[in-house]
């Protein structure tokens, strides 16, 4: 499972002129991306790093507070196309991605899992076209790969 993680001051997740999820403030937007290879360990995995990623400024300016900590917002969004390979050619393949039937059960199940740990998640819409907007503070980008553990 790969994720692209970013630290934001806003967020928010829309279809169709609908808002559909949103962090209001501080909080974490996270693009999800399953693979093939992808086994309940790699989302348990990233479930349990995600709150916890402590990349939020504590009193001295230090990354040393997660969104838990701040009482912030996760906003899961799901993008197949980060299990896209673009190595070679021009055009990506995704043949690495995870099908679509499989992976709206996984993502949902990730949700869940995240949920659990700390329920104030967010989502997008899983199979459709979503206008992602993010102000990154920061910028802070992490860049998360459950097979590089």
């Amino acid at each position: 499972m790969r994720c692209v993680v970013q630290r934001v001051s806003e967020a928010s997740v829309e279809v169709e002129g609908v808002v559909r999820g949103r962090s209001p403030g501080a909080g974490l937007l996270v693009l999800a991306g399953l693979e093939e290879a992808d086994t309940a360990d790699d989302l348990r995995w990233m479930s349990e790093k995600l709150p916890h990623l402590r990349i939020f400024a504590d009193d001295q300016g230090k990354m040393n507070r997660s969104v838990v900590d701040v009482c912030g917002t996760i906003l899961l969004v799901p993008n197949f196309t980060l299990a896209g390979e673009a190595a070679r050619g021009r055009r990506p393949s995704f043949e690495n991605a995870m099908k679509p039937e499989r992976s709206e059960q996984e993502f949902a199940s990730f949700v869940a899992m995240v949920r659990a740990i700390y329920p104030k998640v967010e989502t997008g819409v899983f199979r459709t076209h979503m206008r992602v907007s993010l102000v990154n503070d920061g910028p802070v980008t992490i860049w998360l790969d459950s097979k590089a553990r």
